[in-house]
């Protein structure tokens, strides 16, 4: 069995990936080329006379390449392998770097099983049931020949072209290559299938990047920003970025509109595109199997072959559809063209609708234990439970739902002011009653609870929830206040905890309780700068930054939430971790043992709302606010970040350069017409 994902070097231009272990051969597990799903490349073993190299370096090379250096004797061997959107190349070079020349029997064995990436999940999983070999592969895999065509029985075809086989005489320092292509035709197939875009991405003539005093911040961003092209696929045409590798390479709607909102700097195209190929599928009708109800948006969207245990149109989750009202809105007040904003006007009023069928009550989900049992962003089995280890019964409301709901409600409404559509009043008042609901109920000890339960029990326990809330409208002042020290205790240097240490379920290696998750935390690093509290904002921005380099500037799904060693992330002498039987290392510390925070295994990497907290960090360290409908610019930067240097942030058609001083002091280039600067 190959090792975790967080071992993998991962090659990404969606619809494909290739999953590679350190040592650069293809032998079980996930390990793989894929594209559209399937596995097209299961096996790919390189030996030298008979004998496996041995691995001696492994490279990332941008988003979508990687190098693998190994040794067998006096040879020298270089593996360069890019994945392209329909497959993948490999270049191995054989080099002598001995005095003498040598005959060398170079082999390389390549299969394909086209596995259904369901399947290889469950398979690396060890789920019961599910027939692979026990090592990740089918046991029917098919030896794949130059240039001779494999195609399965459902019309899925692969193809194999270069020299799989050869026996070089290399004198000193000469060295042998092949080349190896991989091309795969997925058959056609009726519905809803992730297509590649048909053209760079929007932002690629230009790309925002950042220079600093803190060199990590400028890798991160450069990391993440290519991670979100390597992303983007297209539903029509319109794009939206895959939620993230390897299971989620398709539309889902949470991540994908959060995506899209957290990516504004680099351009309003990917929030249009994301929120057209929604709108196509936005529910019409009731349907208990699928969760549709009109008005709704999808949870997550796959080809009927690909659909694995959740239906191809899946609808359960309660909260993209207020995320859609929400990230139209603000792409409007990016500079989103008003043609395109009004066009989607009728779909955002569907889903205005779907909120308001809540009533008086508040917005809520009853889940499936077949399919989903929890439906916000922690959607895990355990993931919503109280301080004492109690499961919240269903129905379950989540308060960050009723922050999206009110957002989204109020937002939709000066959306509809300003088209002159009806219905804008009924909305905030609907709004405000919600608000006054929620301040009545949900809040405890000093904080508001994760969710409300199926009894009307608070779910008590600070949690990272409560971050989301900040700079929605739905707290006052007062309230905003109260809630930023206790998001800082939360804090664990290296970003935000999703769970607080004293509750009984709290694990830094669970899933949802106690993991650090990047997007988590840099929606609340932009709710803290909103909301007026800066220095909270600037420690968690500053603990992601720091966690960075531990994973290649490639921030994954999750990660450990253990307390940063003193003197590293964002933590000074700060506690850590030792009650949970789960706490494992904290980091790493300075007697010669690097430093970091502790991977979580299968964590999904490159993640696009992990991808995307760079921008969103950009948007948080400017302090930027953009308003373009209002004619308004706002740049209030963080203290203490020193120098920083910002090129190319989007603004409608305009593109904005910053420049920070280490004193604080603020230079914009480009300025689009019409907008008023406020520093």
């Amino acid at each position: 069995m190959s090792q975790s994902l967080q071992d993998h070097l991962t090659c990404v231009a969606a619809p494909a990936i290739w999953l590679s272990p350190p040592g650069g051969q293809l032998t079980g597990g996930a390990d793989g080329l894929y594209v559209a799903d399937r596995r097209v490349l299961s096996r790919l073993v390189l030996t030298l006379d008979g004998a496996e190299p041995e691995p001696v370096d492994a490279t990332p090379l941008g988003a979508d390449g990687a190098r693998f250096t190994a040794k067998l004797g006096d040879l020298t061997i270089e593996r360069t392998r890019t994945v392209g959107r329909d497959g993948g190349t490999e270049e191995i070079r054989v080099r002598n770097a001995g005095a003498e020349p040598v005959t060398v029997a170079v082999a390389v064995e390549a299969a394909a099983d086209l596995a259904e990436i369901s399947d290889v999940k469950a398979w690396s999983a060890g789920e019961p049931g599910r027939s692979g070999d026990g090592g990740g592969l089918r046991p029917d895999a098919t030896p794949l020949r130059d240039g001779i065509a494999h195609t399965g029985a459902d019309g899925y075809t692969v193809l194999l072209t270069g020299r799989l086989r050869a026996e070089p005489t290399l004198a000193p320092g000469e060295a042998f290559t092949t080349t190896l292509t991989v091309r795969a035709t997925p058959p056609p197939v009726e519905g809803f299938r992730p297509l590649p875009p048909g053209a760079p991405p929007p932002w690629s003539a230009a790309p925002l990047t950042v220079r600093s005093a803190d060199r990590r911040l400028d890798a991160l961003v450069g990391q993440g920003i290519a991670d979100l092209g390597a992303l983007l696929l297209a539903d029509e045409n319109d794009l939206y970025c895959a939620a993230g590798s390897p299971w989620y390479l398709t539309l889902f709607g949470r991540d994908s509109l959060w995506t899209a909102r957290l990516a504004l700097p680099l351009g309003y195209e990917l929030a249009a595109g994301t929120l057209r190929a929604l709108a196509r599928h936005q529910g019409v009708r009731h349907d208990p199997e699928t969760e549709e109800a009109p008005g709704k948006i999808p949870h997550e969207l796959r080809p009927v072959h690909a659909a694995g245990w959740l239906p191809p149109v899946y609808y359960g989750t309660v909260d993209a559809t207020p995320l859609f009202v929400t990230t139209l809105a603000e792409a409007w007040r990016w500079g989103m063209p008003a043609a395109e904003v009004e066009a989607l006007l009728p779909a955002a009023e569907r889903a205005l609708d779907w909120l308001e069928g809540f009533g008086d009550a508040f917005l809520s989900y009853t889940g499936s234990p077949d399919r989903l049992v929890n439906q916000g962003w922690k959607d895990s089995t355990d993931g919503v439970q109280h301080a004492d280890g109690r499961l919240a019964e269903p129905p379950v409301a989540l308060s960050e739902v009723q922050a999206y709901a009110y957002q989204a409600a109020m937002l939709g409404a000066d959306l509809l002011d300003a088209f002159g559509r009806p219905g804008g009043e009924r909305r905030r008042e609907w709004a405000a009653a919600l608000a006054e609901r929620f301040r009545a109920r949900f809040w405890v000890d000093g904080y508001p609870a994760i969710a409300l339960d199926g009894r009307g029990e608070p779910v008590d326990g600070p949690a990272s929830n409560m971050g989301h809330l900040l700079g929605t409208g739905l707290l006052t002042p007062a309230e905003e206040d109260r809630v930023a020290p206790r998001l800082a205790e939360l804090d664990s240097g290296w970003g935000l905890r999703t769970l607080g240490t004293t509750s009984a379920g709290f694990d830094p290696l669970s899933y949802h309780l106690g993991s650090v998750w990047p997007h988590d935390t840099v929606i609340a690093v932009l709710g803290l700068v909103r909301a007026g509290h800066p220095d909270v904002a600037a420690s968690l921005a500053r603990g992601l930054i720091a966690a960075a380099p531990s994973f290649d500037y490639r921030l994954p799904e999750l990660f450990g939430g253990q307390d940063a060693p003193p003197g590293h992330g964002s933590a000074h002498g700060r506690r850590t971790v030792s009650h949970s039987r789960h706490s494992g290392p904290a980091g790493r510390t300075d007697d010669g043992r690097s430093v970091g925070p502790v991977p979580y295994a299968a964590a999904c990497r490159p993640q696009a709302w992990a991808a995307a907290v760079s921008p969103a960090l950009v948007t948080a360290l400017l302090g930027l606010d953009v308003d373009v409908p209002s004619g308004r610019l706002t740049v209030s930067p963080l203290r203490d970040f020193g120098a920083l240097s910002v090129s190319n942030v989007r603004v409608g058609d305009a593109t904005l350069s910053v420049d920070v001083d280490p004193q604080g002091a603020v230079s914009l280039i480009g300025v689009p017409p019409g907008l008023t600067l406020e520093l």
